[in-house]
């Protein structure tokens, strides 16, 4: 293995890496900074997030600048202002023995002026996001003339976030002479063109297999019903005490609903997604980068482009509709040589979607057994146990209150103390765990049925077909069918928004326009009424008990025309047929 000094770094660099701790290249390093050293080298790199990207181009570029030319000689494109702010950092440090090298981060919701006026006074290096650099670039404000390397950071995620319009304004008024380093975690399609129609015969290095995700994160699965997704989260954060991680959610509305519910349950929490300001986003980020947060509940866009070191567990409430989300995820841990945990909480209906990741990426998932009550409260005692053996005891500052301690629990033996300091800590973990059931576990039958005990009462049932209700259920008929891109997954989850506790949901037939659903019986009339008191996107909700013939198209037809195809979250308002009944204040329900 070569040092920083065989690949060629400099004297004023070397002093200040070697100040931040760098030892030894990283493998991405030692492949990409001789070749970005050198002249006319356009480079495509496919690494891993935390692999140390950003030393292996920053280094050469920073290097490679004419500090006596107070212009932009290298352009670095990145997804997000963190990011943005992140690398803009790195380069700050990696440069402090070289006098006058000027690097300027240029990003959204902060004052395009200032970044005017820095741009003017001359910079050497601009950092930047596409949207914030093209508004600079239409009002004259920067000049890209004389570039020498554009390097695109993270690539595969700001094509995901819709700048390809951006990227390909921005490389056409960069000279056609530049070098180019493209990095990017996994190859789609849209990277292949970028780099057929922007490099010249571009040298590809390979960290690891393309789209493979990093080797030191272990994937596991746990298997649970839609509406168990939240009590097995808790399981698992309770159960690993000295978590510090990611929980992603689809939808902004749920990334806020899971927040709340675990600052209500006690936990270090909070949100991050689009409906925040720029200012409630940094304030989130910066408790979180200083551990006053041990999770953070975040859309995939809100979090794109963070840098957190040392998270030990990403955790996907449901997986995501893009495998590539899925590696971007995993990645944010075991960073830097480091292990990481990638737990995936999803029902039966995600099956095949676990299984095409697993394919992709090329790892193997666990499937993990959710831990016990006492399992959790034996894991939280023992790590309290822990912290009580390693504090840090200040002698001095406590001696002259030890005596008056000493004589206020003397009648006490060490035992007894030991016992009340254990329960004072620790008595609302096992008040909880002691009166929570377990959550059973959903059996992966290639029926595909979500079940959570093979149940004697269910074996004697009819076959599927047909429109009787199995013994024990009542069958519904609900107004949303395929042509709203309703799925069976989304109807449980629906059910579960509208009707809070467990309901053992049967068989589920989706129709065209409607769709049929079976609920156990004693829990029938209560289902029915409360989710007749929501409505999605406008368009209220409508459940009736289904007769067992004559009922599947009654009542149904009357839907506009035009409304196939539309996604679930976006069906029509609510349907004509409805409007002679009694007006009635509805509440939303996303599915």
């Amino acid at each position: 293995m070569k040092t920083f000094e065989e690949l060629g770094i400099a004297a004023p660099i070397l002093q200040a890496i070697r100040e931040m701790g760098y030892e030894v290249p990283m493998p991405v390093q030692e492949e990409v900074i001789p070749l970005l050293l050198g002249n006319d080298n356009d480079v495509i790199a496919l690494a891993q997030t935390g692999t140390g990207k950003t030393a292996a181009y920053g280094l050469p570029v920073l290097q490679k600048i004419n500090r006596s030319q107070t212009y932009p000689q290298a352009l670095i494109l990145c997804p997000t202002r963190e990011l943005c702010l992140q690398i803009a950092g790195d380069l700050t440090d990696y440069s402090k023995y070289m006098d006058d090298l000027k690097v300027l981060p240029v990003y959204g919701g902060s004052s395009i002026e200032s970044q005017i006026r820095t741009l003017r006074k001359g910079v050497h290096v601009v950092v930047a996001t596409p949207g914030r650099l093209l508004d600079l670039m239409n009002r004259k404000t920067v000049d890209l003339s004389a570039i020498k390397s554009v390097i695109l950071d993270e690539a595969d995620e700001m094509l995901n976030m819709g700048f390809s319009d951006s990227i390909n304004a921005i490389l056409a008024e960069v000279p056609p002479s530049r070098n180019m380093l493209l990095f990017s975690a996994t190859m789609p399609r849209e990277i292949a063109r970028i780099t057929k129609q922007y490099m010249r015969d571009p040298k590809e290095i390979v960290i690891g297999n393309k789209n493979e995700g990093n080797e030191n994160i272990r994937h596991i699965y746990y298997m649970v019903h839609a509406r168990d997704k939240y009590l097995a989260l808790k399981r698992l954060v309770d159960y690993y005490p000295n978590v510090y991680g990611i929980i992603f959610c689809r939808t902004r509305k749920e990334t806020q609903e899971i927040a709340d519910k675990l600052i209500q349950d006690g936990y270090n929490a909070d949100s991050l997604h689009g409906e925040l300001s720029q200012a409630q986003r940094d304030y989130v980020m910066q408790k979180f980068r200083i551990r006053n947060l041990q999770l953070l509940v975040a859309t995939d866009v809100a979090a794109r482009g963070l840098d957190v070191d040392d998270l030990t567990h990403i955790f996907h409430y449901g997986l995501p509709d893009e495998i590539e989300s899925y590696t971007h995820r995993s990645g944010r841990t075991a960073r830097a040589g480091k292990t990481g945990i990638s737990i995936a909480i999803c029902h039966i209906k995600e099956k095949g979607k676990l299984r095409n990741i697993a394919k992709i990426i090329g790892k193997t998932f666990e499937q993990g057994v959710l831990p016990t009550g006492k399992a959790i409260c034996e894991k939280q005692l023992f790590n309290l146990v822990d912290q009580i053996e390693k504090v840090k005891v200040n002698e001095e500052e406590i001696a002259s209150l030890m005596p008056s301690v000493f004589r206020k629990l003397e009648w006490l033996e060490k035992e007894d103390i030991i016992k009340r300091l254990i329960s004072l800590e620790f008595n609302r973990m096992i008040d909880y765990y002691r009166d929570a059931d377990e959550i059973e576990i959903v059996n992966e039958t290639a029926s595909g049925r979500e079940n959570r005990k093979e149940r004697s009462d269910r074996s004697d049932r009819p076959p599927r077909g047909g429109n009787r209700a199995e013994e024990g259920y009542t069958r519904f008929i609900l107004n949303f069918g395929k042509m709203d891109g309703l799925y069976p997954g989304q109807l449980m989850e629906l059910i579960n928004r509208c009707v809070p506790g467990k309901v053992q949901i049967g068989r589920i037939d989706l129709c065209d326009t409607h769709s049929f659903f079976e609920v156990e019986k004693n829990a029938a009339r209560r289902v029915m009424d409360l989710m007749n008191k929501y409505e999605v996107d406008g368009r209220a909700i409508s459940v009736e008990p289904a007769e067992e013939t004559g009922r599947r198209e009654k009542g149904f037809k009357s839907r506009e025309a035009g409304n196939s195809g539309k996604p679930w979250r976006k069906a029509s308002s609510a349907r004509s047929d409805r409007s002679d009944r009694p007006a009635r204040k509805k509440r939303k329900a996303s599915a």
